[in-house]
């Protein structure tokens, strides 16, 4: 079977890892990296093996054997890169979050429709087998009405030079979010700046679902820890996720608490503990899971499960979080 041919554009933090698993996949071949830095094309060539490395986006666009183009640059270079490469012919992977407005994101999933080609969004965490359990043990209805989502997702940097930490961190967790939980109802967010003192450093982000189904994460560039956690209650089980744990990341916690109507008293509060239970996760890398999925969409001409409408929620839910902060109050997510 003939081999797909791919480019990547950017070469920063996240592009070489996204070079390096298209590497590992048989049915590609990675045939151009680029990116504006010389010095980033300089370490790609002692890092990876021979293939055209530029500068330029210009000569991967204009080559027509190239069958796709992963983009892992600046969310500000997003839609311009993005919309040349639709435009050229080619699928797109685009890295979150996908553009930085609604009608960037809307213009590129109608470009992709009229070329008829595959638009994905590089939301990692759903290809994650621990993502993956989690949907599980929550539609299990064994876990009992969903209670709560709380996220803590801080590290001492690193500052962005384009956007704020809600639009760096907070897509992670909002694509989860979508993906378990669908769309909110409103948005609330308290956040501040302290070093930059223009760029939103700290911020705690409130959603209300319906069902009083509440959520709550917390973004930060100026903790002295990195912590990637999740807590997520239910009336009959709880979750713990720990992302940066070795092992051990999820637990499932038999635990729950409910009151004894047949009491007097208006509290009577009756605790059930039981087991933890730690599932078994795949090593594979979530990133690898993702390319693969990227490449099975193209061949297959399949909506992928990171598609360009789910890569607009995101977006829409971050530009809710920008109307709350300049209202100073809770809007309605739309």
């Amino acid at each position: 079977m003939k081999k797909l041919k791919g480019a990547v554009i950017g070469l920063g933090y996240w592009g070489p890892n996204i070079v390096r698993n298209f590497l590992k996949i048989p049915d590609v071949e990675l045939v151009s990296i680029c990116d504006i830095s010389k010095k980033s094309i300089e370490n790609a060539k002692l890092s990876f093996p021979p293939m055209e490395m530029t500068t330029d986006p210009d000569k991967i666009f204009a080559n027509d054997e190239i069958d796709f183009v992963s983009i892992a640059t600046p969310v500000s270079t997003h839609f311009e890169l993005a919309l040349r490469a639709l435009d050229s012919g080619k699928h797109v992977l685009l890295e979150k979050p996908m553009t930085l407005s609604s009608s960037e994101a809307k213009k590129l999933i109608k470009k992709a429709e009229m070329m008829n080609k595959i638009l994905m969004v590089g939301h990692t965490f759903l290809y994650a087998d621990s993502i993956q359990k989690i949907k599980k043990m929550i539609e299990n209805k064994n876990f009992g009405e969903v209670l709560y989502f709380d996220s803590t997702r801080v590290n001492l940097g690193k500052f962005q030079s384009d956007v704020n930490v809600v639009w760096d961190l907070a897509p992670h967790d909002f694509s989860i979010l979508q993906y378990l939980f669908g769309s909110p109802q409103s948005i609330h967010v308290l956040g501040s700046s302290h070093i930059s003192k223009k760029k939103l450093e700290i911020a705690h982000i409130y959603l209300k679902y319906t069902n009083n189904f509440i959520c709550h994460i917390h973004v930060s560039w100026l903790s002295p820890l990195k912590i990637r956690s999740i807590l997520i209650g239910g009336t009959k089980k709880m979750i713990s996720y720990d992302d940066i744990a070795p092992s051990e990341k999820i637990k499932l916690y038999e635990k729950s608490v409910s009151i004894n109507k047949s009491e007097v008293t208006p509290f009577s509060p009756a605790y059930r503990s039981g087991n933890v239970i730690i599932p078994h996760l795949s090593q594979k890398e979530a990133l690898l899971t993702e390319l693969e999925h990227f490449v099975y969409c193209i061949k297959k001409n399949k909506k992928p499960l990171s598609s360009g409408e789910d890569g607009l929620e995101v977006v829409k839910m971050l530009e809710a979080c920008d109307k709350s902060l300049v209202m100073k109050k809770e809007v309605s997510y739309v």
